[in-house]
């Protein structure tokens, strides 16, 4: 996984996209990257959509800046540059696309669940779509789900990465992508737990030794959904491969129903099968 340098926000700006804007600002911040905030105008809807969400406000509440200090004070400060971009009115996943061909992000954020404004237009195959034609790791952040980022405070709570694995597509690379996006973001301290379902785990190995595997058996999702019960990870990681592979993070109902069911957000990273 290359460095993040650019993150791509899509948000309709309701109080449920607001979880998943903030892991993109905290993450921002924290990787020093150029944030971009996408938002699909509303034919007739004349709202100020420039003045939403308030980066400022976040900030200053997290104790970053002044909340009066200019808008130039975040990069002057922080060392990152927000931008929020309206596109003009359009259908909402091709306005998206387009800008994504244009500006490939190394990290995209999405907010899932529910059934209005954001969450209603990423649900299904929308956001399998937009995930996976961007090429690029997507982080789901759910709206009633428990994130890892205190949006009051601005902390970051990432101590657990649970990564289910398969032999296909083949996990090491991701299972490296998934625990260096966390660990730069949390520190080496973060711990990972790999699982499988089924009777024919892959032999994997982390730095040189063999790497433990734990084995569920069952519904693909009721396992990992309830593996995630069980030992409370703050972050899901799953490798991606198009729609090859039982673990296909992003094939048809799977994802729907983990992302429904998950008690934090879940890492999609997309790897050769």
């Amino acid at each position: 996984m290359k460095p993040i340098r650019s993150i791509i926000h899509p948000t309709d700006f309701t109080a449920t996209s607001m979880e998943a804007f903030f892991h993109a600002l905290r993450i921002a911040v924290t990787l020093k990257a150029r944030l971009s905030i996408l938002h699909v105008a509303a034919a007739g809807d004349d709202r100020d959509w420039m003045a939403f969400p308030q980066v400022r406000n976040a900030l200053a509440r997290w104790g970053m800046m002044e909340e009066h200090e200019p808008t130039a004070a975040i990069c002057e400060k922080l060392g990152i540059h927000v931008s929020k971009i309206e596109l003009a009115p359009q259908s909402t996943i091709r306005a998206i696309m387009a800008f994504i061909g244009k500006h490939p992000p190394d990290l995209m954020v999405l907010s899932t669940e529910g059934r209005q404004g954001v969450a209603r237009w990423l649900h299904g195959s929308i956001a399998e779509r937009l995930a996976r034609d961007a090429k690029a790791p997507t982080l789901f952040v759910q709206a009633k789900a428990r994130g890892f980022v205190d949006s009051a405070r601005g902390e970051m709570h990432l101590k657990r990465v649970l990564i289910p694995v398969d032999r296909e597509p083949k996990p090491a690379a991701a299972i490296g992508a998934v625990m260096k996006f966390a660990r730069t973001l949390a520190g080496l301290d973060v711990e990972e737990r790999l699982l499988h379902i089924g009777n024919n785990p892959p032999q994997l190995e982390r730095h040189d030794v063999p790497a433990p595997v734990a084995v569920r058996h069952g519904d693909v999702v009721n396992s990992i959904i309830e593996a995630a019960t069980d030992w409370q990870p703050d972050l899901i990681g799953m490798p991606t491969a198009g729609h090859h592979g039982v673990m296909d993070a992003l094939r048809g109902s799977t994802t729907e129903r983990v992302l429904r069911q998950a008690p934090c957000p879940l890492l999609a990273v997309p790897v050769a099968a």
